[in-house]
């Protein structure tokens, strides 16, 4: 898709954010999940990027040269190549944190690219994976409902196929209500991203004891109330509360 290249007002109507602060929120959410993907140099790309949106929330259409710069000057002499600066966009793009665009002058030559920030993706609670369908050939009179519920079991990964980075404790204590590696590593992630939005991802123990507390309050609301619709979402903001009222 191109576009006509003028001023950063113009592309107002890309904006996917009501103000900076939300911005700077969902860019928050993301860095909590993804920063590790990215070297130490594509990160430097990467934040100088997120400085150029803060004009029109999300938005950027400032030239790579004139970031390499501004990157250069901020590291006193040690900033990144166009080549970095390139392998960060594709990274951010195939993860879906930036959208590009191309735009083009009047006369129909290239000018600087769009960069459009996405919204963090809201979380939703891990759908159960569809049973694959039987092949054509397979008769489902003769298919015994015992060996359907065999096969949906056997498509679900249960929690010893957690990643090793979801700590042990952390997997002990959510797989008795939990028992899907997905479900187990969605929790996991939920709680990196609240304990990075308060600065707290580098204190371990005060994370697991929060999560513990939080994860608790959500397994009473569930059994006592059973009124929450989203208990990802509710256990999210939770964790936000206790971290809260850690810091005060």
């Amino acid at each position: 898709m191109n576009l006509k290249s003028g001023s950063i007002d113009g592309f107002q109507q890309y904006s996917q954010f009501s103000s900076l602060k939300e911005f700077n929120h969902h860019i928050e959410m993301w860095l909590a999940v993804h920063k590790q993907e990215f070297s130490k140099g594509e990160l430097a790309g990467l934040k100088c990027l997120f400085r150029y949106s803060a004009k029109i929330p999300g938005v950027c259409n400032a030239k790579i040269g004139t970031m390499l710069k501004a990157i250069h000057e901020k590291y006193n002499g040690n900033g990144i190549s166009r080549s970095t600066f390139k392998r960060m966009i594709g990274k951010a793009t195939k993860l879906g944190i930036i959208t590009v665009y191309e735009t083009e002058r009047k006369n129909g030559s290239q000018s600087s690219n769009l960069y459009v920030f996405n919204p963090f993706s809201k979380s939703e609670p891990p759908k159960k994976e569809k049973m694959t369908p039987p092949n054509k050939t397979n008769n489902l009179s003769k298919t015994k409902p015992k060996d359907i519920n065999k096969r949906k079991e056997e498509s679900i990964l249960d929690h010893t196929f957690t990643s090793e980075h979801v700590p042990k404790s952390f997997v002990e204590l959510v797989k008795y209500f939990f028992s899907e590696a997905k479900t187990i590593e969605e929790y996991w992630r939920m709680t990196r991203i609240a304990a990075y939005r308060n600065n707290r991802e580098k204190e371990q123990e005060l994370v697991l004891d929060i999560f513990i507390q939080s994860f608790k309050q959500m397994i009473r609301k569930l059994k006592m109330e059973n009124g929450v619709k989203n208990p990802v979402a509710y256990y999210y903001g939770v964790l936000n509360r206790k971290f809260e009222e850690v810091y005060y």
